[in-house]
């Protein structure tokens, strides 16, 4: 019981610190940032395979369920706004 509360204290921190940082990004900066943490994402995408894989006990494996999940929203929309970014940079026939 007691790593279950430091790993829930850990996911806790993860996701105010996360909430900070991205909220204190400027709207101009956030697109090409974006793209860049696509890696980031992939690792933790490849990370949360890995922690649902494990079968530690049926809450870890839904929990990595759930960030295999939320990585590849991530990742997949990191893509979409990348492609929609490069693609206001074309030319116009």
């Amino acid at each position: 019981m007691e790593s279950f509360v430091v790993l829930l204290t850990i996911f806790v921190l993860a996701i105010f610190v996360g909430f900070e940082i991205i909220t204190k990004v400027p709207p101009t900066l956030h697109t090409p940032l974006m793209s860049g943490s696509n890696a980031i994402s992939g690792i933790t995408l490849i990370g949360a395979i890995i922690s649902s894989g494990t079968q530690y006990s049926t809450l870890t494996t839904y929990l990595g369920l759930a960030a295999v999940i939320f990585a590849t929203i991530n990742v997949v929309g990191g893509f979409m706004v990348t492609h929609r970014m490069l693609k206001m940079f074309k030319r116009k026939d």
